[in-house]
């Protein structure tokens, strides 16, 4: 999908532009019934106007436009154009599949009713949507291609939109979204469009600093990149070989999450220039990397063979980091010109001709690397291992961001997995069956523990034990949705026969207290008397306390009138609350537990509980020195995860260093950026200063990890910033 800018918008194109732009890839398409399709989205939407001024129709004209450019099917095409009638028109489903075809209204009706990602409704509302957009894009992925087309198109005229929180609602969903999706299935350009269009409405100041530094150190690199191609070039020719050279430099968006990710500068960002090395075959593409390899020196953990194992998507090249002339750090990216055009358009790479008819060709797609349908089946899993919508939006937003990892079973089965996944991810991977009966690894024939993550060529077995169980710490063994969503239906189910069992203890007690026996109190009866559907359904709430046994007595006993309990909120991350928002199998209940000074942990950090003389049980993250001073001591440790409360609006401290130079204003800018994230300061202090630079500390309230690493992000985008570390690994 051809890039534009976002300034004036381009002349809408006519039925007969449109027409043409097909026509040059797909000679047989029926051209009547395509310019019938645009006159009738022409007067349907009628005096119906955009934002911008525009008449409606230009926007699914555009939208058809960009599937065309995709070099999509005339269904495909035509339901861009009608994506909007049925919604905001008034226009059946029935008068849609009587004009243009079962298949155009099956489309339209998957855009149309499943495409409702709306961060306006209320947060569970827009998981269920969004777990439904993915069980329509499994069964037919050309409803993801029409949606990323509209939100493109969208996005490349959101300047339009008069209230900013629109334009950030619509940004932020596009950003974690519709960019991961496009990803997912291969569309690069689109995906990279799509985040630096949203980037631009939701950290303008960020982007604008890095696209002034991207300039910068572009101009300052200008020779050594000229002489890095002409050598590249020459290399290339020296081996026999013809090439195209292209370069390319790393998109501002790229660099924010680099900078998100990683504690580096702007300049370690290793790979902002690339060159890409574009051959006949794969055999070529062998043969320059060992030439590229004896001229200049390489970066072995930067070398990546996505030929030998394509990525989900598709995306198959050798990827090399060399130090270049004048000691620069540029990536080499080789590849066939096949491999360039599924690296360009992905999916849409395999529309073509095949039996004299113009579509998908899934053959062609699978014998790449890439079946869309298996691709976003992934997400799909999650819903079989009992997801709740909301967690299915949080985990699959999760993973449509991470990296891959390639392991093997014993028997050499690939499986495909999220970078940093552990064994127990690997488990679920394999089977439901497997993780949920998981005792322990070995990883290339040797015994590892659950918390080993996984490297690329890992040979993994899993060792099970008869029954199934939640393994113990589940939440610092696993990074995938899938796993977390079975262990969790694990524990729900585990502890639901535990409030189930207290619940009837409970009854027995207040029962007694009474003076009834209870054995001979209908149990089922009463239940139903309570609006509960079975008696297991009541003693389970008793167990859980959503009950109160004083109503239940009351049910029994008419006109009985305990005294009520007073709720509490409590939603501060201290001392105090911790034992109300952290678990642990092996917690005695009513312990008391303290957040380690030394690591200051957050809601999201993987945490561990030590026992430590004259403090009782401490809380700290698994990366704290203080852990590795006690791992001989395995005794004292207790695995611990963060509940449910603590997903809920809760209020903890992070606390971060931060180096920058020592100019007038560098504290209002930091503190402006940490304000612009979302945080909220309760103390900075100066840890260090001189004429160049000056550290300083803040405190800073979060909701989470994530909402810290992402006021992390904020800070490095800064021109002022060199540095910023957390502080939680320094023992005290």
């Amino acid at each position: 999908m051809e890039r534009r800018e976002s300034g004036a918008p381009p002349a809408v194109p006519t039925a007969d532009d449109l027409v043409n732009a097909v026509v040059s890839y797909h000679p047989s398409v029926d051209k009547v019934r395509l310019a019938e399709a645009y006159t009738f989205a022409k007067e349907t939407h009628g005096e119906q106007l955009r934002k911008s001024g525009d008449p409606y129709y230009t926007h699914p004209v555009q939208v058809a436009m960009l599937l065309a450019e995709t070099r999509l099917d005339e269904n495909t095409i035509m339901a861009g154009l009608l994506h909007d009638t049925v919604e905001d028109c008034d226009v059946s489903l029935d008068e849609i599949e009587r004009r243009f075809g079962t298949d155009v209204a099956e489309l339209v009706d998957g855009v149309t009713k499943l495409g409702k990602l709306d961060y306006k409704s209320e947060k569970s509302k827009q998981a269920e949507n969004f777990q439904k957009f993915i069980l329509a894009t499994v069964q037919d992925v050309r409803v993801l291609l029409v949606k990323l087309a509209d939100r493109l198109h969208n996005m490349r005229t959101l300047h339009f939109v008069p209230k900013e929180e629109s334009r950030l609602r619509i940004a932020r969903e596009t950003m974690e979204i519709y960019a991961p999706l496009a990803r997912r299935v291969g569309l690069y350009a689109v995906a990279s469009e799509l985040e630096d269009l949203s980037f631009h409405h939701v950290n303008p100041a960020a982007r604008a600093s890095i696209v002034q530094k991207l300039e910068d150190l572009t101009s300052e690199n200008a020779d050594d990149l000229e002489r890095i191609r002409f050598a590249i070039k020459q290399i290339v020719a020296e081996q026999g070989i013809k090439a195209r050279v292209k370069g390319r430099r790393k998109q501002p968006y790229s660099i924010w999450r680099k900078l998100e990710k990683k504690s580096i500068s702007f300049r370690d960002v290793a790979d902002i220039f690339a060159f890409r090395i574009i051959v006949s075959d794969v055999k070529e593409c062998y043969q320059l990397l060992g030439a590229f390899h004896t001229v200049w020196a390489c970066l072995p953990d930067r070398f990546r063979d996505f030929i030998s194992v394509p990525k989900p998507n598709g995306y198959a090249s050798l990827h090399t980091t060399v130090r270049a002339s004048g000691n620069r750090l540029v990536e080499l990216q080789i590849r066939t010109e096949a491999m360039d055009e599924t690296a360009e358009r992905g999916v849409a790479a395999h529309w073509t001709y095949k039996n004299s008819e113009y579509g998908f060709d899934l053959e062609s797609s699978k014998a790449a690397g890439l079946d869309p349908g298996a691709n976003l089946r992934a997400f799909g899993e999650l819903l079989a291992d009992g997801a709740e919508p909301d967690e299915f939006l949080e985990h699959a937003k999760l993973e449509m961001y991470r990296e891959h990892v390639f392991a093997f079973t014993p028997k050499g089965r690939l499986i495909i997995l999220p970078g940093g996944a552990m064994p127990l991810d690997f488990a679920y991977a394999v089977h439901t069956a497997v993780g949920d009966t998981c005792d322990g690894v070995k990883i290339n024939g040797v015994v590892r523990t659950l918390r080993t993550p996984l490297k690329n060529g890992d040979v993994v077995e899993i060792l099970r034990r008869p029954e199934a169980r939640p393994v113990v710490g589940w939440e610092a063994l696993t990074i995938t949705g899938r796993a977390r969503s079975a262990i969790r239906r694990l524990i729900r189910d585990r502890e639901q026969a535990e409030f189930v069992k207290l619940g009837r203890t409970l009854i027995d007690r207040d029962l007694r207290r009474a003076g009834l026996d209870p054995f001979e109190v209908d149990l089922p009866r009463v239940a139903r008397r309570a609006d509960f559907e079975s008696s297991e359904a009541l003693a389970e709430a008793i167990g859980r306390g959503r009950y109160d046994t004083a109503e239940f007595i009351r049910t029994v006993f008419p006109g009985y009138e305990p005294v009520q309990s007073i709720p509490t909120d409590r939603t501060v991350l201290d001392d105090s609350h911790a034992s109300l928002m952290v678990a642990g199998e092996d917690l005695t209940p009513g312990v008391t537990l303290h957040l380690g000074e030394c690591c200051h942990p957050i809601p999201g950090d993987r945490i561990i509980g030590l026992r430590e003389p004259e403090k009782g049980l401490v809380i700290h993250t698994i990366y704290c020195r203080r852990v590795a001073e006690y791992e001989d001591r395995p005794d004292l440790w207790v695995d611990l995860r963060w509940n449910e409360l603590a997903r809920q609006g809760v209020v903890a401290v992070g606390r971060i260093n931060v180096r920058a130079i020592n100019k007038r204003g560098v504290m209002a800018s930091q503190c402006s950026a940490i304000a612009q994230a979302g945080g909220n300061i309760t103390r900075v202090e100066t840890s260090e200063r001189n004429p160049d630079f000056l550290q300083l500390v803040f405190d800073i309230e979060v909701e989470d990890l994530r909402h810290l690493e992402q006021i992390k992000a904020a800070l490095r985008a800064l021109a002022v910033v060199e540095s910023v570390e957390r502080i939680e690994e320094s023992a005290t």
